[in-house]
C-alpha cells in the first residue's frame, strides 16, 4: 500500500484522526488536515508514522475558504501528485431548538458540511484516481429536532454524492452514514469512532460493497 495515497478532512480528532490511524497501520501514504487544532494536528500526524504510515503530509485546511482550498491542492500536488482516496470528513455541528441558531450558526453548518465538501471534491477531482468517499451521518436520512440545519447538511452531502456517482462512473463514490459517535459533536457519547473508521477502511479496501453513490450505514454493516 506504500504508493496509495488517502486525503482525510478533519483529522486532527474524532472519526477522521481514527481513520488516520487505520490506514497507517496499513502502510498507506496519508495527507491529513486540520483546522483550528494544529497541536492535535501534529500529534496525529506523529502517531500515523508510529503505527507505519508510508509518508505524511499535514495541510491547514479551511474549507470555508477558497484560497485554503486552493492551497491544499497545490501542497498535495507537490508531494503526491495524486491522491486514491479523497475522505470528506471534515464537519461541524450545533444542536439547539432552530429559533435559537444564530445566522453564524447556520452559516457554520452550511459552508463546512455541504459547500466546503463539494468545493473540496471540486478541487481534488482532477488528481482523484479510485475514489471518493463522503462521510454523511444517519441524521441525513432522518430529520432531528433541534438539529435540522446540520441534518438539512448531511441530506445535501448525500444527494450530491449520488449525483457525483452518476457524472463520474470510473470512481468509487459513496457516504458512509455514522450513527451517534463519541466525538466532540456529540459530547462523546455513542460508538467509539474507530469503528466508523474500520467502515472507511472496509470501503476502500473493497471488503464493503455498495451501489455507485449509495449509503454505507455503519449501524448496519457493525452490529
Amino acid at each position: 500500500m506504500k504508493d496509495r495515497v488517502i486525503l482525510i478532512t478533519g483529522s486532527s480528532s474524532g472519526i477522521g484522526r481514527e481513520t488516520a490511524y487505520r490506514f497507517a497501520a496499513e502502510g498507506y501514504r496519508l495527507a491529513l488536515t486540520y483546522y483550528k487544532g494544529k497541536t492535535r494536528g501534529e500529534s496525529a500526524e506523529r502517531k500515523c508514522r508510529r503505527l507505519g504510515a508510508a509518508d505524511t503530509l499535514l495541510i491547514h485546511l479551511n474549507v470555508m475558504d477558497n484560497a485554503s482550498i486552493a492551497s491544499a491542492v497545490n501542497k498535495m500536488k507537490r508531494k503526491y501528485g495524486k491522491i486514491d482516496f479523497l475522505i470528506n470528513n471534515a464537519g461541524v455541528g450545533f444542536f439547539a431548538p432552530f429559533k435559537k441558531q444564530s445566522i453564524t450558526n447556520i452559516e457554520n453548518q452550511i459552508r463546512t458540511n455541504l459547500e466546503g465538501l463539494i468545493k473540496m471534491t471540486r478541487a481534488f477531482l482532477p488528481y482523484v484516481k479510485k475514489g471518493i468517499i463522503n462521510i454523511a451521518s444517519a441524521a441525513g436520512q432522518e430529520a432531528y429536532e433541534e438539529m435540522i440545519t446540520y441534518c438539512a447538511t448531511k441530506f445535501g452531502v448525500r444527494g450530491f454524492t449520488q449525483g457525483l456517482a452518476i457524472e463520474y462512473p470510473r470512481l468509487k463514490i459513496c457516504s458512509v452514514n455514522p450513527d451517534e459517535t463519541a466525538t466532540r459533536l456529540s459530547g462523546y457519547v455513542g460508538r467509539p469512532p474507530s469503528e466508523v473508521a474500520d467502515v472507511i477502511f472496509g470501503v476502500v479496501s473493497e471488503k464493503i460493497r455498495f451501489n455507485p453513490g449509495g449509503d454505507v450505514d455503519v449501524w448496519e454493516v457493525i452490529k
